[in-house]
């Protein structure tokens, strides 16, 4: 296709989900400020249904739908669980919520245990087409982002993020809008979860760990919180890095803590805040050129 062998296919449709599944992300923790360790637990669960559903003979179409509703009802469980803890507490109350989720399905035999789903069917489509489809996935969330935070919805959510107490006494129901971000984030994870099993045809319990839940994190606080195309572009090097150094895999944890660590410590606005102020700096060159020509 276009001279793509099946290496970039495979890069492009890796790069397609992590877009989507960082994102989605984004709108909870980015624009809401409702931080989540525990992200990855909807990522999986939308990628155990449609894998389980298609496995029974169902369409692809329908599987994913099916992951999305169903992720979304657990990430509502999960939000009116968390409405009354906010900052640390909030973090903790999520990241229980994935263990909680690897509890079930590592020992659940319905859904594979321990050994997970494997045989997940192709849905016909060619490798070309499906990671055509997973950038098409893509690029509607960035474009929904974008639209969102933009939007009257988008500004509530900065209210939220900024000072949810202020909010309250502006009138904001501030519960309703913390479950709308929620729902929002878990049902786009779960068409992420969706298209990553299908993809790679075989899932377990381990590819959705805390592990999986930092690396999601990483790219929005990398990226920038917040931000859309910071996290797009931090979603597109963390999914690729592990696939360029294959040593990554085994010590991401390492790889990825110490990422944020150092962003957090020189620039907590991520790859947002540095191109910010690059193209600040490049402007002020250009309309000053004796300024520019000092420096």
């Amino acid at each position: 296709m276009f001279g793509i062998g099946a290496y970039e296919i495979t890069l492009l449709t890796t790069m397609g989900i992590a877009i989507t599944v960082a994102l989605s992300l984004n709108l909870i923790t980015g624009f809401c400020g409702q931080i989540s360790l525990g992200h990855a637990a909807f990522y999986g669960i939308g990628a155990y249904c449609a894998a389980l559903m298609t496995k029974a003979g169902y369409p692809f179409a329908f599987a994913v739908v099916s992951g999305a509703v169903l992720s979304t009802v657990f990430g509502l469980i999960v939000g009116l669980a968390s409405l009354r803890v906010r900052d640390d507490f909030l973090a903790i109350t999520t990241m229980g919520a994935g263990f909680l989720f690897l509890g079930v399905v590592g020992q659940w035999d319905f859904v594979g245990g321990e050994m997970g789903v494997a045989g997940i069917p192709d849905i016909g489509l060619g490798k070309p087409a499906f990671m055509g489809l997973t950038l098409l996935i893509a690029g509607l969330t960035i474009i929904y982002s974008l639209y969102l935070k933009r939007s009257w919805l988008g500004f509530v959510f900065d209210a939220v993020a900024a000072d949810e107490d202020t909010a309250r006494v502006l009138g904001l129901n501030v519960s309703r809008y913390k479950l709308v971000a929620f729902a929002m984030g878990t049902a786009i994870a779960g068409v992420a979860g969706a298209f990553y099993a299908h993809h790679i045809r075989f899932i377990d319990p381990d590819s959705f760990g805390f592990i999986e839940s930092i690396s999601i994190l990483s790219m929005v606080v990398i990226g920038g919180i917040g931000s859309v195309w910071g996290v797009v572009f931090a979603a597109i090097v963390l999914s690729l890095l592990p696939q360029w150094f294959q040593f990554i895999d085994d010590y991401k944890l390492l790889v990825y803590g110490g990422l944020l660590f150092f962003v957090m410590r020189f620039s907590p606005g991520g790859v947002a805040e540095i191109s910010q102020k690059l193209w600040s700096r490049l402007r002020r060159v250009k309309s000053s050129p004796v300024a520019g020509a000092r420096e």
